[in-house]
């Protein structure tokens, strides 16, 4: 049971809502505003152009082979940079396209439908600047395009926080970069491939409300949920995992033209959904014109952004780095915070970088979030503390929401992710404590818990977590399912008696508490390679009490190269891992 909000929060949504019909009044008349003290504030402008990091192209303009080059040359390795691009396509058909997409770049069609923008070309990612091997092709996303590919199957070979969302590819998809190196993605959201998608050497995969035309192999775990021509469900062997459909999803918004007028899209909410949300045409969801978001550019500061949000505009982050001295606050229901091209948030001084009120339907999408060198208690909150609103018919969500914790530098955070609102989605999220860069080591990006959940009823779709000093996720909300969950252990733990848990070898890398009554997961698996000292054991992947509403399927664990090794896949059930052979050991169904 909900209890009511309170006093103070209904006044709170109150008030928000007095911002937003001022803001409506000041974008007509005058560019200032009273505060409740009296004093006139200048007004946060709407609108405007999208800087100059956005590079919108149409079918004519000149070279555009010649620009997409130069970006991706820049961005081929700059694993740690600090450049960001949004690469945007106006509705058309552009011929002889290859978009190689590097690092911390965004390409995508400006239709509101994705066959509006037609490829005859690719869009292409592959792994020459590493060897051949795929596995640190990390942020980067594709979405809202219509590929012919050239050969017939397009290459996108990624691993994790690389969406590739509201795509048409007429062809197959080959998920692994040229040669067939290792890869270790990754996610398919609302997206249509007509052919065959071949993972080959993928580790791990998570595809939602998409149709594909076959499905070629699996490794170790492959999801599907709400997936028109996935194959059935199989878990070890091959090891699918798949559900009909996905019980809650609503996609991610996204920036397109209407006519000459920029608006972004935010698609409807769907329960037990199954297929892209395009298939008919037109999606349902609601237009917001451009004039009603504060475009942020780099340079922004914190109080400028939240004066923003208090005067009821929405936020659309062009592509940068913004560093913010205090917290961005998201208390209006429906507020859209959309970043473009891996916009990314480094909280200085050890704020906290995005917290969201227990209000209604906020969107976080397209953001990353950089820990800064002075810790953070959180990076991110869904709610404040105790929270008990019921969001059930209009959830906020996280979509492509990714958080870092060195790697580009020194960082810390006690604990990157905590969701205390009720209902919440976390829809495709890698949070990780760097294993490699700069501003890295057991102590020196220190991060103890990834992702905590303390609300009932939140729903993960995609959920990747990694590396943490102690638990990578905790759950203490009632009723949570996530659907795919990928985890590596922080390779860098030091000995055995670093990672001592009481009487526990190790720290589980999803834990759901001894209180918890329902609890679901589908698709999970937790991988160790204690390169460092490769005699840790890691007592088991998974914790959770044994209730009868407690219930996994398909569950592995994987010691990379004998790397340390698992003692159980969850509690003290499933076989331990053993040897230098690279074998899963998997629980089909606990209980």
């Amino acid at each position: 049971m909900h209890a009511p909000p309170t006093a103070p929060r209904t006044r709170r949504r109150a008030r928000a809502l007095g911002f937003a019909a001022l803001a409506v009044a000041m974008l007509m008349s005058v560019p200032t505003a009273q505060t409740a003290f009296g004093e006139e504030v200048q007004a946060v402008p709407g609108g405007g152009d999208l800087g100059p990091n956005v590079h919108v192209f149409d079918p004519s303009t000149p070279d555009i082979q010649g620009k997409v080059d130069e970006i991706f040359k820049k961005q081929e390795s700059a694993q740690f940079g600090s450049d960001r691009y949004a690469l945007m396509f106006k509705p058309g058909t552009y011929d002889n396209i290859n978009a190689q997409i590097g690092f911390y770049t965004q390409i995508a069609g400006l239709g509101l439908n994705p066959n509006d923008t037609t490829f005859n070309g690719d869009v292409t990612v592959d792994a020459g600047w590493f060897d051949g091997n795929a596995t640190q092709n990390f942020w980067r996303s594709a979405e809202n395009l219509t590929l012919n590919p050239v050969s017939g199957t397009n290459r996108w070979a990624v691993s994790q926080a690389a969406p590739f969302r509201r795509m048409h590819v007429k062809g197959g998809l080959n998920l692994a970069p040229d040669g067939y190196g290792w890869a270790s993605g990754g996610y398919i959201a609302d997206s249509k491939i007509d052919g065959e998608v071949g993972p080959y050497s993928q580790q791990q995969w998570y595809t939602r409300d998409s149709s594909v035309g076959g499905w070629g192999n699996g490794v170790w775990n492959m999801t599907f949920s709400g997936v028109e021509g996935a194959p059935a469900n199989s878990f070890p062997e091959p090891p699918y995992t798949t559900l009909d459909t996905t019980p809650i999803s609503r996609e991610k918004p996204f920036l397109y033209l209407d006519g000459d007028d920029y608006k972004v899209f935010v698609p409807e909410k769907r329960e037990n959904a199954r297929g892209v949300s395009w298939a008919n045409g037109t999606p349902a969801g609601e237009s917001i014109p451009l004039d009603q978001f504060y475009v942020v550019k780099e340079g922004a500061d914190a109080a400028t952004i939240n004066a923003a949000v208090e005067q009821g505009l929405h936020l659309l982050f062009t592509p940068g780095v913004y560093h913010v001295d205090e917290t961005i606050n998201i208390n209006r229901a429906d507020t859209v915070a959309l970043g473009l091209g891996l916009a990314t948030i480094i909280p200085d001084n050890g704020v906290t970088a995005i917290k969201v009120g227990d209000v209604d339907g906020v969107k976080l999408a397209g953001l990353l979030v950089d820990a800064g060198p002075v810790n953070s208690e959180t990076l991110i909150e869904v709610g404040p503390e105790n929270a008990s609103a019921d969001h059930s018919a209009n959830p906020t969500s996280l979509q492509d929401v990714f958080v870092r914790i060195g790697g580009a530098g020194p960082g810390k955070a006690t604990t990157s992710i905590v969701v205390n609102s009720d209902d919440t989605i976390i829809d495709h999220t890698w949070v990780w404590r760097a294993d490699h860069g700069e501003g890295w080591g057991w102590e020196t990006n220190r991060a103890d818990y990834g992702v905590r959940v303390n609300g009932d009823d939140v729903l993960a779709t995609g959920l990747f977590v990694e590396h943490f000093n102690k638990y990578d996720v905790e759950w203490y909300g009632e009723r949570g399912r996530t659907i795919f969950f990928q985890n590596e252990k922080a390779y860098d733990a030091p000995n055995q008696e670093a990672i001592q848990n009481g009487d526990t070898k190790g720290y589980a890398a999803y834990r759901v508490d001894d209180s918890v009554e329902q609890h679901e997961g589908w698709g999970m698996g937790s991988y160790c390679y204690y390169n460092v000292d490769p005699t840790i054991i890691q007592g088991h992947g998974f914790k959770a009490p044994v209730k009868p509403g407690v219930k996994f399927h398909s569950l592995l664990v994987v010691s990379l190269g004998g790397n340390g090794q698992y003692e159980h896949v969850i509690n003290d059930v499933g076989s331990p891992t053993s040897g230098p052979d690279t074998i899963p050991s998997q629980v089909v169904n606990f209980p």
